[in-house]
């Protein structure tokens, strides 16, 4: 279940996923950590090693233009920067960069919604191949039953050559 943290958002409504990730908006985690975007970003670059290319990444133009077509996201569509997106861990190695009470709590709220989507995806993985299952049997029912009305039909048209023939002793 979603948990609404202190300044009214709710941290999984946050998570997008790009490039096969999910990931989050620098912009949205400044604000989760009570902070600006610019001054996230400063301590990010004074601390770079902690961030290697699987902890985060800066969005192309591309996929500024593509991701600012969302309502909740119209704030980073001003922005003069391209964004820097983070993934699960990069958004973790912020708390320990920022270093404040705040953020560790929000990291705590992230690691929880984060898990809570894995806990989901998994159950939708599951959802999944249950269906797959079902959707294979059904086509295999239906060749057999396929075969079942060729094989009637064909009984059916004998029949019907057979009504003009007399049964029994022709003299």
């Amino acid at each position: 279940m979603a948990k609404l943290i202190g300044n009214g958002l709710i941290i999984e409504d946050l998570i997008l996923e790009i490039r096969g990730q999910r990931v989050m908006i620098d912009a949205d985690l400044a604000t989760l950590y009570n902070t600006d975007t610019r001054s996230l970003n400063q301590a990010v670059k004074r601390n770079i090693t902690r961030f290697p290319k699987d902890f985060m990444f800066q969005l192309t133009k591309q996929e500024k233009e593509d991701i600012t077509n969302c309502d909740i996201l119209q704030k980073v569509k001003f922005s003069r920067t391209l964004p820097y997106v983070f993934t699960e861990h990069g958004a973790l190695m912020l708390a320990s960069v920022i270093n404040s009470d705040v953020a560790i709590q929000i990291s705590i709220e992230i690691i929880h919604a984060f898990s809570r989507m894995h806990k989901i995806l998994a159950c939708h993985e599951e959802l999944s191949q249950k269906i797959n299952k079902i959707e294979a049997k059904l086509i295999s029912h239906d060749k057999k039953f396929k075969a079942v009305f060729i094989a009637l039909k064909k009984l059916i048209l004998f029949d019907e050559n057979c009504k003009n023939t007399k049964v029994g002793f022709q003299i």
